[in-house]
């Protein structure tokens, strides 16, 4: 049984991992999106498949029996394609989705609909922002020079950009007290998140709470409706029961 992985996510690697024991061929697709990325087990093919055409024709010519979106929460265009590419193909589609984050009792959380909103949000709450959205939409807080940002991203982003900046280039998993630290000596005052969810990078959020650091996090846009696998585990079954 061929099986279509698109991925790049953390999911995404244990789910390759795990259908490989089973002696599935497993093809992870990655978008090519960042330079150094971590490589799942098995095949692996980076970059676009030309839209839902490409797609389709591609399920088609290498008989892909199971196609599981674990791409990243925020990946709308691919999830958008693999739902349609699966709809044209009739091949079975799983969405692969870790839950988001659950605001507590002690989070000073402000939700926003998307970065340009976001945005708007950052004068009245901050001077000196630690963002950690990723590299792409960064054009969204380029305009607001009286604020001082700690960009955080895997690889270097491109303008514009925000006047008054420092990059960081990191990648996760992240610890609190790392975290905590990071935000001290910076002298951070807000943090800008997506609702990405995950403990890769939710460290962060745990050390917002303990300094009183309000955070702006932004939602998750719509995905088409799919069934879903809230884990590895329940996306394993989904697959072994194809």
């Amino acid at each position: 049984m061929s099986v279509l992985v698109l991925g790049g996510t953390a999911e995404a690697r244990a789910l390759a991992a795990e259908l490989h024991g089973w002696d599935f061929h497993v093809v992870s697709s990655l978008a090519g999106r960042v330079a150094r990325p971590r490589l799942p087990v098995g095949e692996v093919r980076v970059g676009g498949f030309g839209g839902v055409d490409g797609l389709a024709a591609w399920l088609r010519e290498h008989d892909v029996q199971a196609v599981v979106d674990a791409t990243h929460p925020f990946a709308e265009r691919i999830g958008a394609n693999a739902f349609a590419a699966a709809e044209q193909t009739g091949v079975p589609l799983l969405r692969l989705e870790r839950p988001g984050w659950q605001q507590g009792e002690d989070d000073h959380w402000h939700w926003a609909h998307d970065l340009a909103e976001a945005a708007t949000l950052l004068p009245g709450l901050g001077r000196r922002v630690f963002l950690t959205s990723g590299r792409q939409g960064l054009a969204a807080f380029a305009s607001l020079d009286e604020l001082w940002f700690l960009i955080r991203c895997v690889d270097p982003p491109e303008p514009p950009l925000p006047p008054h900046r420092e990059v960081l280039l990191d990648r996760g998993p992240y610890e609190v007290d790392s975290e905590r630290a990071l935000i001290t000596e910076h002298r951070i005052d807000l943090l800008v998140t997506k609702d990405s969810g995950g403990e890769m990078t939710a460290a962060k959020l745990t050390a917002a709470r303990e300094l009183g650091v309000p955070v702006v996090v932004v939602r998750r846009p719509p995905r088409p409706a799919t069934t879903v696998a809230a884990d590895v585990t329940e996306a394993v079954e989904w697959v072994l029961h194809r």
